[in-house]
């Protein structure tokens, strides 16, 4: 795809039922590609964030919609992708379109902002890569151990696990802990 082409396409804010913001972007790439319209579509977004629930005293992580009933597409919309992109189920219409005109394109400083909400909620969970290192004293916030101080032993980034020593009625005792169930002291 060369550099002019994708400069002719534009973002879009495509209104959606809430809650079915990512079904509704899978409706319309199948359709698309279904139709053989790729060419007119650059990506289409569906920006979210993560968050941390407590459930049954367990933290959960969870991917939340960050302009709930909102789906952003880089498209050029010439011809029937208009038509198309509406008549999928679960579609209200384009945002700022009036009754029976064209949709309207965001504008750049709309864009940068989005994108930049988009960058930035990817950085946040980056950050949390390994934030513990070996020899440091931690404090157990979760668990059995609750409340108990030990000294991380071993960081285990794929299972993101650490190892911690901790002393239980003057004995020291490893445990396996998550990331989330403990803080730096």
């Amino acid at each position: 795809m060369t550099e002019t082409s994708n400069s002719t396409k534009k973002w879009y804010v495509v209104r959606a039922v809430s809650g079915q913001e990512n079904k509704i972007k899978e409706y319309i790439e199948r359709e698309i590609s279904h139709m053989g319209l790729e060419d007119f579509i650059e990506q289409i977004l569906v920006p979210t964030e993560k968050v941390v629930q407590i459930r049954n005293g367990k933290k959960v992580n969870k991917e939340r919609v960050y302009f709930p009933g909102y789906v952003m597409i880089q498209a050029n919309l010439s011809g029937e992708i208009p038509h198309i992109i509406k008549s999928i189920n679960g579609v209200i219409g384009f945002l700022g379109e009036v009754k029976g005109g064209d949709p309207v394109p965001l504008r750049k400083a709309e864009i940068n902002r989005m994108l930049g909400k988009v960058d930035e909620l990817a950085v946040k969970t980056d950050n949390v890569a390994i934030p513990f290192t070996v020899g440091e004293t931690i404090k157990v916030i979760d668990g059995p151990f609750n409340g108990f101080n030990g000294t991380v032993e071993k960081v285990n980034e794929e299972k993101r696990k650490l190892e911690v020593m901790v002393k239980i009625f003057g004995r020291k005792t490893p445990l396996e802990l998550s990331y989330m169930q403990v803080e730096k002291v």
